[in-house]
């Protein structure tokens, strides 16, 4: 057994002392760039969730290194944002000051891990060195039209006391709390996304990012493809618009759903002989989230419009309008089409409200429920007969486009990013309001505008946020008239700092760039990231969304700024549940870097399964990693001063399976192949220095400390930290011999370990001798042999 905490120390101090791991700009090494999504420094410490990532990206970084890349494989910290705010105000401390202590103990946990990141580059969100430059890009953003204020109904956290973007509040609930958000009107900073839908499909086109990423975004973004129709209000010169991805349908709408936002319920009050009614339909509406409304498995309500009726365009049949919430005016045109016969919510809708069913495609029995199938156009007019959907729906584009009824249309479900938030700690928007001059930026070289110092910044429950009460901070100049003026006193959200972050640590001490032209062209995009799939349709799609606009002002050289994406699985308590205090299965990596060493846990947690799905923590198999590692110091015990490898064919196989499976993050088999090599060394009489070298150069990535330290006792040769990946020869991955499997009829009945190059002919005689197939084909005829080279042969018998 050897004293993982003394060697851990020293060799976590020799890389720090001579630097081994920091990247160089501009060298004439081929540069690789990895990149982990940077931790929030929270006060609970690191968590065994961050060990089972930094670690496998660690194998990468260094078995880069020994390839001969010049890696860059940075560290930093998210420090702005809700948590922080929330842990300085129930400590009853200044954020700043909450950030810093709980950095000190974030970088501890983490150095305390071996993971080989570049520290030199390290900084902080929260760094006015650094926000200085969200801050830039903000105003870029404003520049060039894609910033903007408008009221708008939010996501509003209660207990929070914080306005939410749709990304924060999936499912209704707020993602930080749990708490159920409601609805609240505010003016906001927005930032236009919504421009960026179709570039941001595009984009992934470029990228080698996990298929399950892909379909995150794709989905998230909500590309829809169909025609704008146009629906006359009868006695009217209004039309409702409404937009349907099958046009194809349209002789079975029997009636329209409108959002209780619609304006038309403004417009023509007049004619709506219930509007009381409506109206207090449209106040229970306003209390409720987008996701409430739009809950697919909630019942429908809604109220019929008394008054008012629209004319199909193509039937011309009068048809009902309700007013129903779970149409939203952020989607679409803020009115939908119903066609019962073919949607199982609205057939429940008009078989409750006795509203007429038109069966428009043949196929279902629409008297029992609706059919959702495809199959022959019926009572279609121009339609009828027609069988495929696309063409059907092309000509009936083509119909409302020639008639004036409609137009072909693509519409998506991603939204606008909403940019303020009501809370101190956040990087403050540099913008400042003038009665004169309107929203006016702050110049350039007035940035940083920092957050002032202040005692108290608790959250208001007006929604105002709590710079608003600082008035020596709110009170200024107007950059453009000098008249007085009052600065924005909402904060930007957490994702900002994230949205550029990796840009940043290509040149993290430049004063006058956000980063230096010559460090991008160097860099360029990273090569691979990876982080948790949760980010996935947050974080990463703010992040291309950011990039993007980056590139197309001329500011980046890639439109798409990561390569390869990849999302880890989680680790679950050892009851399969997700970790919590309030469960009492929460690990922490302190813990068992003091137990059994971080060489343990971090070959532990490769080994715990397959890379992208969750696994549950086994303190057993923990141990087993503990044990293989001290098989491994014990190894040299048994070495010989001999040269060359005892088992040529053992070496290059276990080379060329770590090498193949750290590529593919099959980390859990590569170490099994260790494993392996580890028991066939123990079997050996005696193992060669080569032997024992070759093994700790590719455990290294997995284990450095114990590897280096083994390394160096037995004067291997230089730090393994500086030496070259070993390559394996294919020719010696091919075994001499392998096992010849000899079936009768199909049935195994014997084995036999023949040399590769043993002939088809030499196979069916050798089978033919083996004691047990010679008593299966006694007394039979043979019909045929079957003989596959290098693998079987099968006689046939009669």
């Amino acid at each position: 057994m050897y004293n993982f905490t003394k060697i851990e120390k020293k060799w976590q101090k020799h890389w720090q002392a001579n630097n081994c791991f920091n990247a160089e700009n501009n060298s004439t090494k081929p540069k690789y760039y990895i990149l982990i999504e940077f931790p929030y420094p929270s006060g609970a410490g690191l968590h065994i969730g961050h060990v089972r990532s930094y670690t496998a990206l660690d194998l990468l970084a260094r078995k880069r290194r020994a390839e001969g890349y010049n890696v860059l494989f940075p560290i930093g910290w998210d420090a702005f944002g809700l948590p922080a705010e929330q842990y300085a105000i129930i400590n009853k401390i200044h954020p700043k000051d909450a950030v810093k202590e709980n950095i000190v103990t974030f970088k501890g946990q983490i150095q305390s891990l071996g993971i080989s990141f570049d520290w030199n580059r390290e900084f902080s969100t929260t760094d006015p060195e650094y926000y200085k430059w969200t801050q830039w890009q903000f105003l870029k953003f404003y520049e060039h039209g894609l910033a903007y204020k408008s009221k708008k109904d939010i996501n509003w956290c209660p207990n929070c006391k914080v306005g939410l973007s749709n990304e924060e509040s999936s499912g209704g609930v707020c993602e930080r709390c749990g708490h159920s958000v409601t609805q609240k009107e505010k003016d906001q900073w927005l930032l236009r996304m919504s421009a960026y839908a179709e570039p941001l499909l595009e984009g992934l086109d470029n990228t080698s990012f996990q298929e399950k990423i892909k379909t995150a975004q794709v989905n998230w973004i909500g590309k829809s493809t169909g025609a704008n129709v146009k629906f006359k209000i009868k006695d009217t010169d209004q039309n409702l618009v409404v937009f349907t991805t099958r046009p194809d349908t349209l002789y079975g709408v029997t009636f329209m759903v409108i959002s209780p936002e619609h304006p038309i319920l403004e417009t023509l009050k007049d004619k709506i002989n219930n509007y009381d009614e409506v109206q207090k339909y449209q106040n229970i509406s306003k209390n409720k989230t987008d996701f409430e409304r739009s809950e697919l498995n909630k019942d429908k309500t809604g109220i019929k419009i008394d008054g008012l009726k629209a004319i199909n365009p193509v039937s011309r049949e009068q048809i009902e309008i309700w007013v129903g919430d779970y149409v939203l005016m952020n989607y679409g045109t803020g009115a939908i089409m119903s066609v019962p016969a073919h949607d199982e919510r609205d057939y429940e809708f008009a078989k409750k409200f006795n509203i007429p069913i038109i069966e428009v495609i043949k196929g279902g029995d629409i008297s029992k429920e609706a059919y959702t199938g495809e199959g022959e156009m019926v009572n279609s007019g121009m339609l009828n007969g027609l069988t495929n959907k696309a063409a059907s729906t092309e000509k009936m584009i083509q119909y409302l486009e020639d008639n004036d009824l409609g137009e072909r249309q693509t519409n998506y479900k991603l939204q606008d990013w909403i940019f303020s938030r009501q809370r101190f700690w956040g990087e403050p928007i540099p913008m400042i309001s003038c009665d004169d001059c309107g929203w006016v930026p702050v110049p350039e070289a007035e940035l940083p505008v920092l957050l002032p110092e202040v005692a108290h910044y608790e959250p208001t429950d007006s929604g105002e946020s709590p710079l608003a009460a600082i008035k020596e901070w709110v009170h200024t100049k107007c950059p453009k008239c000098g008249k007085d003026a009052k600065r924005e006193t909402d904060t930007m959200p957490n994702w900002a700092g994230s949205s550029w972050y990796w840009l940043r640590y290509m040149d993290p001490k430049n004063n006058k760039d956000f980063v230096s032209t010559e460090a991008l062209n160097y860099w360029g995009k990273v090569d691979w990231y990876n982080g948790g799939m949760e980010h996935a349709t947050r974080h990463l799609l703010y992040a291309r969304f950011w990039n993007q606009f980056l590139h197309n002002i001329g500011l980046v050289p890639h439109s798409e700024p990561f390569e390869i994406r990849t999302a880890h699985g989680m680790i679950l308590g050892a009851n399969g549940e997700k970790m919590s205090k309030s469960k009492g299965n929460v690990i922490s990596p302190t813990d068992i870097v003091e137990e059994v060493g971080a060489d343990a846990l971090r070959t532990y947690e490769m080994f715990i399964g397959d890379y992208e799905k969750e696994a549950a923590w086994s303190t057993n198999s923990l141990k087993g990693c503990k044990r293989f590692l001290d098989r491994v110091w014990r190894l040299p015990e048994n070495m010989n001063t001999n040269t060359g490898y005892t088992n040529e064919s053992l070496v290059h196989k276990t080379i060329k399976k770590v090498t193949y499976d750290i590529e593919n993050m099959k980390y859990n088999t590569a170490i099994s192949a260790l494993m392996i090599m580890v028991n066939e060394y123990e079997k050996m009489d005696a193992i060669t220095r080569d032997d024992l070298l070759i093994l700790v150069k590719l455990l290294n990535p997995i284990a450095p400390h114990i590897t280096e330290e083994i390394n160096e006792l037995y004067h291997l040769g230089e730090p393994l930290c500086e030496t070259s990946w070993p390559t394996y020869d294919e020719d010696k991955t091919i075994d001499d011999e392998y096992e010849m499997i000899v079936q009768v009829n199909g049935k195994v009945r014997g084995k036999e370990m023949i040399s590769t190059d043993t002939s088809k002919e030499e196979m069916e005689q050798i089978a033919k001798e083996i004691d047990n197939v010679k008593k299966h084909l006694d007394g039979k005829e043979i019909v045929k042999t079957i003989t596959i080279p290098g693998k079987m042969v099968n006689i046939v018998v009669k």
